[in-house]
């Protein structure tokens, strides 16, 4: 039943959930008015609320007459069940159980209809070990790749050096999770998300080294359709340095780039986590559609 009607997006907002490995798992779904012509899941960032993607989402159920999922990882936001502290999920149950988990929802719901992924940061990296990722048709991976802490700009390194090395590490010893405010990210995180979040972060090997260890070993030619990488020309947390090696996850697509420019959009930022603010709107279009001109064709990833 619907929970909330938006009249000036002509969309819907239900109340929904479904279990990923046998957590419940708090959702939304931002319906069209009329016969949706597809159907978005979108994956979210390390620790953001499903909350602050609904403008966004609203926004593309207007503008592609799409039905959007937006949902919490287990342990966060809606899907939060006790104390954090007793918490012992980690990344690689958000990236490779929950992400799968809410795309087998999506296309199950909306039956038929084409589906895309949409992905900020955490979200984009991971359709290769998605069961039903041969059902996806467009990857729109945003903000997202493997961010090694050399390649931060130099200004933003002391942060990153202070997060996983001086501050992190004693907070979460300390707390039994990631207190969000004392760490400066905002949002708490479950212990074994921080640490293994902390590993990829700080190898060159990003990720790799857990193939088939803390994660399945992945299939990087399940998903053989479109992936467009978007960076954002001021994000310093995940640079476009960053997003252009996302390229090689994903072997056996066809890979494009683009890059955002604030001043582009009439804004005089932009940065990470504000990609998906109101403030941020004039440039939604341009995550999605874009100009074919700033596109850049990286063809299949070597």
């Amino acid at each position: 039943m619907p929970s909330d009607q938006h009249a000036l997006t002509g969309s819907t907002l239900h109340s929904t959930g479904f279990s990923s490995r046998g957590a419940l798992i708090g959702a939304h779904l931002v319906k069209p008015h009329g016969k949706p012509r597809l159907a978005v899941v979108l994956h979210g960032a390390t620790g953001v609320s499903q909350f602050k993607y609904l403008k966004f989402a609203r926004g593309l159920c207007e503008r592609e007459q799409a039905t959007v999922l937006i949902y919490d990882y287990r342990d966060m936001g809606l899907s939060a069940r006790g104390p954090l502290r007793n918490s012992r999920v980690s990344m690689s149950d958000w990236a490779v159980e929950d992400q799968s988990a809410a795309l087998d929802y999506l296309i199950e719901a909306c039956p038929g209809l084409p589906v895309w992924v949409i992905g900020h940061s955490l979200g984009g990296m991971f359709v290769n070990w998605h069961r039903q990722a041969d059902r996806v048709a467009r990857v729109i991976a945003i903000a997202s790749g493997p961010a090694y802490l050399a390649h931060h700009p130099p200004t933003y390194l002391p942060a990153v050096l202070w997060f996983w090395y001086l501050g992190g590490p004693p907070l979460t010893a300390l707390f039994g999770y990631l207190p969000g405010r004392l760490s400066g990210i905002g949002s708490d995180l479950p212990r074994d998300v921080f640490w293994q979040w902390r590993r990829w972060c700080t190898s060159k090997e990003f990720h790799r080294p857990d193939w088939g260890k803390t994660m399945p070993m992945p299939d990087l030619l399940r998903f053989k359709g479109k992936v467009r990488l978007v960076g954002i020309n001021d994000d310093v947390m995940v640079p476009p340095t960053c997003v252009k090696l996302l390229a090689k996850f994903y072997p056996a697509a066809a890979v494009e780039y683009r890059e955002i420019e604030p001043k582009a959009h009439g804004l005089k930022s932009i940065g990470h986590i504000n990609v998906f603010s109101a403030r941020c709107s004039a440039a939604w279009p341009a995550l999605v559609d874009g100009d074919a001109a700033a596109m850049v064709s990286m063809g299949k990833a070597a």
